[in-house]
């Protein structure tokens, strides 16, 4: 089989097609946006994708599986590696990605995932698992900077906060005036004093 083909064989011998792994991913995040967590289903998943029920069975074994794999293919890429010459250049590129990062995922799904970690502890464990994931990444940007102990911790809880609180409550975006003020005001400080 060549390699450019979009099947591969599982482990019972039948070919896995992974673009219905796609459509399937896609259908949730689109409904998990529309109807919120509680109303999510697989069924409507299964309609939405054109899969059948068992197919999202055999790959996910509820719906917090199901929304966990869907949110993890639709993940931002790495954080990018510290280039700058100094710690705010460093801090302000990171900040820069996390904003932007943040920014393009769709407020209805951020909403109805925080709902769904309130409902669900099974999702709780599986998105705190990401945000643990994502946490650590960018903490590891930060490392050469020889910075206090717990410093990268601290701007990894802080920085996603202080973005999430702009884009949902205040209902602004993060451009770059409020980079420049979310690194120079609040986090700098925070990362030299910790």
């Amino acid at each position: 089989m060549a390699s450019s083909d979009k099947t591969q064989p599982s482990a019972t011998g039948r070919p896995r097609d992974h673009t219905r792994d796609l459509a399937i991913l896609d259908a949730t995040l689109s409904l998990l946006t529309e109807v919120g967590y509680e109303q999510l289903s697989i069924e409507a998943a299964a309609a939405r994708s054109g899969a059948a029920k068992t197919t999202i069975y055999r790959r996910y074994r509820d719906k917090a599986a199901l929304v966990t794999a869907a949110v993890e293919h639709r993940a931002p890429a790495k954080p990018p590696p510290p280039r700058g010459e100094s710690l705010r250049e460093n801090v302000h590129s990171l900040a820069t990605w996390l904003a932007r990062s943040i920014s393009e995922q769709d407020v209805g799904l951020l909403g109805a995932l925080f709902t769904g970690m309130r409902t669900d502890a099974r999702l709780a464990q599986e998105m705190r698992r990401i945000l643990q994931r994502d946490q650590t990444a960018m903490t590891d940007r930060l490392a050469a900077e020889r910075l206090a102990p717990g410093a990268g911790a601290l701007f990894a809880e802080v920085a996603p906060a202080v973005i999430v609180h702009r884009l949902l409550v205040v209902g602004e975006p993060c451009d770059a005036a409020f980079v420049a003020h979310l690194v120079d005001d609040i986090l700098l400080p925070l990362l030299r004093h910790t």
